[in-house]
């Protein structure tokens, strides 16, 4: 790819110090990146899981620039850090990690400048929905197909209204944007749609039981789950999800291997149903699944950024906090789980 030919080069002492630092055995790792603490930093870090060698936060290779409001994707080429805000301007760039070298180097730019954008992925294409072009809220979508020789963002249809601030997950081989905040009308939002990409076209989808702006969006176990976030100053703790029919299964407009638009379990219409609520209140959180479990990371409280990651685990409906803490407390960072070299 195009993009990886201009990594920078530096010195291969200190690639080995870096690769010495993350530790030997390999395993998956989340990795967390920018933020505000309070303003938009730089710093990355990555914290081992179940597998890994070693323990604890540590530090890796910082980003080129400082940003926050990003939306972080893995594909099988790296981590793609995507839009932002620099403390200055809302930005169009992008950044690609890799975990190998600890670099970053530069990858496409968006078309429109996004900040508080929602990010996902659907096989090998990272979607960025919504956000703040530092005028207005977006209702627009770009896809970067990053399988492509040379990729190059493109338009995708836009949403039915604008959402900044808005939770972006994949589930059953469709987008849902969550929530957010309408700058037109100036109030956050409860309602939902859903992408099918097979049509390039965005729908209504079953509206939350409350407003949820900043909410992280994560899917696990076949549901979609909308975690905290605020409507004005009353930052939330409570959680709700959305439980979908498998791709596939029959469920309401569903077509089989495109994802359909899902059902509840009972085979009924999807619903927002009450889910356990965090221990901590939080908006602005980074959220990501793996190997079953829901993993929400730092956002603030309404008053201070928190440097704490909670991590729900829908087997036992139960909300436990990790035992490490990142170096500094973050909201508005980006987090992706990726595979550290062995």
């Amino acid at each position: 790819m195009e993009i990886f030919k201009n990594i920078p080069r530096v010195s291969g002492g200190a690639v080995r110090r870096t690769v010495a630092r993350l530790g030997a055995g390999g395993g998956a790792a989340l990795l967390v990146a920018g933020g505000q603490a309070p303003k938009a930093v730089r710093g990355a870090e990555l914290l081992p899981l179940c597998g890994a060698a070693g323990g604890g936060w540590r530090a890796v290779a910082a980003l080129p620039g400082r940003r926050c409001r990003a939306g972080l994707a893995r594909v099988k080429r790296g981590v793609f850090a995507v839009g932002g805000f620099n403390g200055s301007l809302r930005v169009r760039s992008v950044d690609v990690y890799r975990a190998r070298a600890d670099l970053w180097a530069p990858g496409p730019p968006l078309h429109a400048r996004r900040s508080t954008l929602g990010v996902a992925v659907l096989g090998e294409v990272i979607y960025a929905v919504g956000g703040f072009d530092g005028v207005t809220g977006l209702s627009s979508g770009e896809a970067l197909d990053t399988s492509a020789d040379s990729p190059t963002w493109r338009p995708i249809a836009a949403m039915g209204t604008r959402r900044s601030s808005v939770g972006v997950a994949a589930l059953n081989a469709q987008l849902w944007a969550v929530g957010g905040y309408d700058g037109a009308q100036r109030q956050c939002l409860h309602t939902v749609e859903r992408y099918d990409p097979t049509t390039d076209t965005w729908s209504p989808a079953p509206s939350m039981s409350v407003r949820r702006s900043g909410a992280g969006v994560g899917a696990v176990g076949g549901a979609l789950y909308a975690v905290g976030g605020h409507d004005g100053p009353s930052v939330r703790r409570s959680v709700e999800r959305l439980v979908l029919a498998p791709a596939g299964a029959g469920g309401s407009g569903g077509a089989g291997g495109t994802g359909g638009t899902g059902g509840s379990a009972d085979g009924g219409e999807p619903r927002w149903e009450p889910a356990p609520p965090m221990h901590t209140p939080r908006r602005n959180a980074a959220v990501v699944a793996h190997r079953g479990r829901l993993y929400v990371v730092g956002g603030d409280d309404g008053t201070t950024n928190l440097d704490t990651v909670e991590v729900f685990d829908p087997a036992t409906e139960t909300w436990s906090i990790l035992p490490e803490r990142m170096s500094v407390g973050r909201s508005y960072a980006g987090v992706a789980v990726l595979d550290w070299p062995a």
